[in-house]
């Protein structure tokens, strides 16, 4: 059996931030033959633009988003919540992701979300929009691999999400559920 790659993408750009480290802690709860890569480098991607999406013309760094979900089976959100909604930079790499309409790297692709926040709303309205624009854009949305945290700042403040065992666990049974969607989707 081939090793099941799963790119994941962390809408907080600080290096510390406790998404990053939910993202760290998904890759090492990830079970034999998964394995999870977060991508670097959101932050340098120009916003969305369809005069500079044109042969010829797309930024080397969307340019490199888009072969990088390409290579993988499928995608990982880790979204914190910026103003009761998604950071910019992944509505900006759904965006990129979509494009061309209807032929995007997204299309079909199996993805997932975990969000997370500071507050007991767990980020869940950042979650429900990370979903809309995935589905919108094309991507199959595995719902059951879904996840909230909330109270992150005290319940991950002290300790890494990778020394949770109950984080641990949960983050293990998302990256299964999705790792195991897209291998159903390589093997139909």
């Amino acid at each position: 059996m081939s090793q099941t790659r799963i790119l994941v993408l962390v809408g907080s750009l600080r290096a510390a931030s406790i998404n990053r480290r939910l993202a760290e802690a998904a890759a090492k709860a990830a079970p034999e033959g998964v394995e999870l890569a977060i991508y670097e480098g959101l932050g340098e991607i120009p916003f969305y633009n369809e005069d500079i999406d044109a042969e010829g013309k797309v930024p080397a760094t969307a340019q490199a988003l888009r072969d990088a979900v390409a290579a993988a089976d499928a995608l990982l959100l880790v979204t914190p919540e910026y103003n009761g909604t998604l950071p910019a930079v992944l509505k900006n790499a759904i965006d990129w992701a979509s494009r061309p309409y209807g032929a995007g790297v997204l299309k079909d692709f199996p993805a997932a979300v975990i969000s997370a926040s500071i507050s007991p709303n767990a980020a869940k309205w950042s979650h429900d929009d990370a979903v809309k624009a995935l589905g919108v854009a094309g991507a199959k949305v595995v719902e059951e691999a879904s996840l909230n945290f909330g109270v992150i700042g005290q319940r991950f403040g002290e300790t890494h999400p990778a020394d949770d065992a109950e984080a641990l666990t949960q983050l293990a049974a998302t990256v299964h559920l999705l790792a195991e969607t897209a291998n159903a989707r390589a093997n139909a």
